[in-house]
Formats: C-alpha cells, sequence, structure tokens
C-alpha cells in the first residue's frame, strides 16, 4: 500500500490527532531492513504477557495485549509516533479535505487525559468557549481518563444537529465546566482574506489541506483583480500545518521555480530527500494551479506572521521565504514541529506512524524543537504576548525530539510547576477581569498585523527590543535571489 499524498494530517471528530502534523507518507514496511531481535529482552516480553494472561484478575484478550504493548512502545519514542488502530487509521485517509463531522478541536494527550490543542475558528466548540490548554475529563458520562484518541474521536463524532456534553478541566478554574455542544459538518475554510488598506493584501492561511495551493491562487488573483497592490500580508499565525505538498506549493507560489523549498534527514535513503518549487512535488500528476497565478505576486513586497501556534507546513513556508529574502517575519519564534512522521500499514487497516527524518529549510537550518525566529520580534500587543502562557511549543512538550537526542526530561521541580501554574491562573484572572480576550486576525486591533503594514511603507515597526525599533522597506525587503547552496541537479 502507498499513499499518492507527500504528507498527511490525523484528523477525526472535528478533532486533530495532538498537533496538526506533516506526515510523509512515502515508505511501506515491507521496505525496511528487519534488525536481529533480541531474544533476551523478547523473553522478558513472553514472561509478561504470560504471567497478565495466567494471573491478572480478569482475562485479557491477546489482542488487547499486543496493541497496548506497541502503543507504549511508540508512545516512549517521542510525541508524534503512534499506532493507528482501524478509527485511526480510516480518520487518517479522510482528513484532508477540510471537510469532516464533529466539533472543531485539534486535540492530544495530556497525563491520560484529552487534550484540547486548539478549538478551530468558526465551529461548535469555538463558539461554545472551548479553549488552547482544557483538559477532557468527561464526554457525556464517561470518564476519558486512559481512553486513546480515536476512542475519544468515536464519543464525539455524531449526526449533525446531535449533542455532546464536554466537562472540561481548565487551569485556572477551581471547579469543572460543563459545555454541551451541538454536532455540525466542520467545514475548514484554510484561505481567507479580509479589507484593510487600499494598496495592500491581507490574506490567512489557517492549515494546509488538498486545496489549499489552488485556493489560495484563486484568492490572490481576486485580490489583485480589485486594486493596484503595493505589499502583501500573509498570515501563519496559530496555522497548525497539514499537508507537505501544500507548503511547497504555497512557497512555489511567490518563489521561482526550480528553487529548494525543505530537505530531509534520517537514517534512510528514502527520508533524505529535496523538495522544490516545481509542479512534481507538490501536485503530482494533478493540473499546475501555479499556471493561472497573477505574476505580480512572484516580486510583490511580503510579510510572513507567525506565533508560537505557526507549526510544522507553515514553518516550512516562513522558513523558505525567510530564507531566500522573499519575504520579511514579523512575530514571536514559530512551534519548531520540525520532524516527518511515515505511515508504515500493519494491515489493510491499522498501522504506525513513526518519527523518521527533521526538516530543513533552504540554507540548511533545523526547524525540530527551535523553530523559525522572526525577522522582527513583535509581539501580539505593545505590552506582550499575554495570551502566551496558554500555549506550548515543541520545545516544552516532554520527549521531544532535538538534533541527537530523542528524550528529554522535564527538569522543574513540583515546586516550580506549583508556581509557574499560580502565576499563569493569576495572569489569566487579571486578563479575565479586564475583559481580555485574543486578538481577532486581521482586525483594526491586531498590532502584529499593524506592524507588517508599516514595514511595508517604510514607517518605523515597533518591535520587542528598544535596539530594534527602527526599520524601513528599502532596508528590509528584498526581491527573490537565486542560493547556489540550494541548488543541485535532480
Amino acid at each position: 500500500m502507498k499513499w499518492n499524498a507527500k504528507s498527511i494530517s490525523l484528523v477525526g471528530a472535528g478533532a486533530i490527532g495532538g498537533i496538526m502534523f506533516s506526515l510523509g507518507l512515502t515508505a511501506l514496511a515491507q521496505r525496511y531492513e528487519r534488525s536481529p531481535l533480541p531474544l533476551e529482552e523478547i523473553r522478558s516480553f513472553t514472561d509478561v504477557f504470560g504471567a497478565v494472561k495466567a494471573n491478572y484478575v480478569e482475562n485479557v484478550e491477546d489482542k488487547k495485549l499486543i496493541t497496548g504493548a506497541i502503543q507504549g512502545m511508540l508512545s516512549d519514542l517521542d510525541p508524534h509516533s503512534q499506532y493507528l488502530d482501524a478509527d485511526a487509521f480510516k480518520e487518517l485517509q479522510a482528513g484532508t479535505t477540510g471537510e469532516f463531522g464533529g466539533l472543531g478541536i485539534e486535540i492530544g494527550q495530556e497525563d491520560g487525559y484529552i487534550k484540547v490543542q486548539t478549538p478551530m475558528e468558526d465551529t461548535p466548540a469555538f463558539r461554545a468557549g472551548i479553549k488552547s490548554g482544557d483538559l477532557i475529563v468527561r464526554i457525556d458520562d464517561k470518564s476519558t481518563k486512559g481512553l486513546t484518541l480515536s476512542e475519544a474521536v468515536k464519543l464525539m463524532k455524531g449526526k449533525p444537529k446531535t449533542a455532546v456534553t464536554l466537562t472540561i478541566s481548565r487551569k485556572d478554574y477551581p471547579a469543572p465546566l460543563v459545555f454541551t455542544i451541538v454536532r455540525d459538518i466542520i467545514k475548514i475554510q484554510s484561505v481567507r482574506s479580509r479589507d484593510i488598506e487600499p494598496g495592500f493584501a491581507y490574506i490567512r492561511v489557517s492549515q494546509f489541506q488538498e486545496r489549499t495551493v489552488e485556493h489560495l491562487v484563486n484568492k490572490l488573483n481576486e485580490v489583485a483583480e480589485k486594486q493596484a497592490l503595493k505589499g502583501l500580508v500573509l498570515d501563519l499565525r496559530n496555522d497548525p500545518g497539514g499537508l507537505l505538498h501544500g507548503a511547497i506549493g504555497v512557497s512555489a507560489i511567490f518563489l521561482p521555480r526550480d528553487e529548494l523549498v525543505v530537505s530531509t534527514e534520517g537514517r534512510t535513503e528514502e527520508n533524505r530527500r529535496k523538495y522544490y518549487t516545481n509542479p512534481e512535488d507538490y501536485r503530482g500528476l494533478r493540473d499546475d494551479p501555479l499556471r493561472k497565478l497573477n505574476p505580480v505576486f512572484k516580486t510583490l513586497p511580503m510579510v510572513v506572521l507567525i506565533n508560537q501556534g505557526t507549526a510544522s507546513a507553515s514553518e516550512i513556508v516562513a522558513g523558505a521565504l525567510q530564507d531566500y529574502g522573499r519575504a520579511k517575519i514579523i512575530g514571536t519564534t514559530s512551534f519548531g514541529k520540525g520532524s516527518v512522521q511515515t505511515i508504515f500499514p500493519l494491515s489493510a487497516t491499522t498501522g504506525i506512524k513513526l518519527t523518521t527524518a527533521r526538516y530543513f529549510t533552504p540554507k540548511g537550518r533545523s526547524i525540530q524543537a527551535k523553530g523559525i525566529e522572526p525577522d522582527f520580534l513583535v509581539e501580539e500587543t505593545p505590552n506582550g504576548d499575554v495570551f502566551s502562557k496558554l500555549y506550548r511549543r515543541e520545545v516544552d512538550i516532554e520527549k521531544h525530539l532535538t538534533d541527537g537526542t530523542p528524550i528529554v526530561k522535564d527538569s522543574k521541580t513540583p515546586e516550580e510547576k506549583a508556581k509557574e501554574l499560580a502565576e499563569d491562573a493569576a495572569l489569566l484572572a487579571k486578563l479575565r477581569a479586564e475583559g481580555r480576550k485574543p486578538i481577532e486576525p486581521g482586525s483594526s486591533d491586531d498590532y502584529q498585523l499593524a506592524q507588517a503594514l508599516n514595514l511595508l511603507k517604510g514607517k518605523p515597526v515597533q518591535v520587542a527590543k528598544p535596539k530594534e525599533n527602527v526599520a524601513t522597506i528599502d532596508k528590509v525587503i528584498e526581491h527573490p535571489t537565486k542560493h547556489n547552496s540550494s541548488k543541485e541537479k535532480r
């Protein structure tokens, strides 16, 4: 079984399994070499298996024990390696169209419970008030303690217009919160535009789906037909990623042909690859949507907005445009999800998702656990990122992959963790009392967007560090340049 997509994302129940991963689906189970089995360790496993079968208080099916062993083996490697049962495997195939049934939340796991990573914009969960960082402790009358992501997905899925009750533990609230949410068909519109100022275009990409490149080309052409453009702001804030070929295609919109966009480095030859701004790398055999692109967007001055929620495929785009000097990056350091997950089918209905490589920008910078550093550090407001403590980055996740160090232990003491939680709770209580809420992207209150427009207009940009608080368009906006280091014969 081979998947045609270069990469794909886990989606289910209006929920994405953890952070939206870019998955390199290029390998088959038969293609890796089997190492000799460690007989002593296998003997220990069979001894434990036999002890459970003979002595556990209840009879346990062999399949359940084996599946649990596989899940434990993979989850101990890094946060993104995972066993895919039949439901998760099916959701994997269905999760790239941008339309599915459910609530509209991205989920992961923490301390045995289901954790909300992000509520998707304009979905039932978002409108109900579900927040990033919420722990779902009950779904209707069932505890989520110990549930797998696919089991939680099953409970949250249902027919549109039916209700599901989520009991939420929120760290700044002493008592659980109860939300009754009506299910709906979730249609994720990955590309949106907004009128800001005459002569300037604002485009937001919320995630990378099967048709994101096509939709972005259409939206850009539509904007260019309305007015003569002086500059473009591409908003990738809180974009959790998605399809790898979508990232390649979006990069190709703004870069010349035959430029390196991203490379992967792994242990096997098939996991050492380079992806270029060519149709074969972002569309395969399908029609190339870039044939319809207005050529103005190849040279139009542009700024890319990123933050700590910019992850994976969106980091690939930001890194490529930054390396070539095609755009300047404004915002805060991105999430740092720079690893590749490959799907190895175990059967027609199950498989494993295994981390097999790291992503590198055209200049060879590693994205993993580092992220993309903005050219201009501009926080959410003039007073800082007041909601930044609601989010975690890859480097904050236990067992995250780093350069040569697969497991990173949390070095904070229980006292330090308790103090941090208390500080977070105090901050969030203060924000609640002030009536503060996250800034709506593209609105008149969007401080980072305002600074992007200043940059495009040649006005001073107010950055976090006073010594860097003035920059002009003449100094920072460059046209695409060729980098010999990124070229090689294919």
